[in-house]
């Protein structure tokens, strides 16, 4: 069973960085894309970043040049960089893998970031 964890979530104030990691139990190079969503309380869950198995990234409006989506291939993880953080950033963020042949999508746990004014 495919598994991917995630790391680095915390509470950290208004203007502050922080980094999230999400690490596949499998090879991370089969993925088609990976991407960090995140849900708010009482919101639906949202599309945060996308990085693509051949490197290229999408971000959300509301966290372009804030957000950087980066794969490690050393490390095997795909890392979420956070910085100028708002409070309305506050939310789980889960990892997300997909993959063809076959076709699956996979979840993470989640992570919890807090973001205090």
């Amino acid at each position: 069973q495919v598994q991917l964890v995630e790391s680095g979530g915390g509470l950290v104030q208004a203007g502050g960085s922080l980094r999230l990691s999400c690490a596949p139990s499998i090879n991370i190079f089969i993925f088609n894309a990976m991407s960090w969503y995140r849900q708010a309380p009482g919101k639906q869950r949202e599309l945060v970043a996308t990085i693509t198995g051949g490197g290229s990234t999408n971000y959300a409006d509301s966290v372009k040049d804030r957000f950087t989506i980066s794969r490690d291939n050393g490390k095997k993880t795909v890392d979420l960089q956070m910085n100028s953080l708002k409070p309305e950033d506050t939310a789980v963020y889960y990892c997300n893998a997909v993959r063809t042949r076959p076709n699956a999508s996979y979840w993470g746990q989640g992570t919890q970031v807090t973001v205090s004014s």
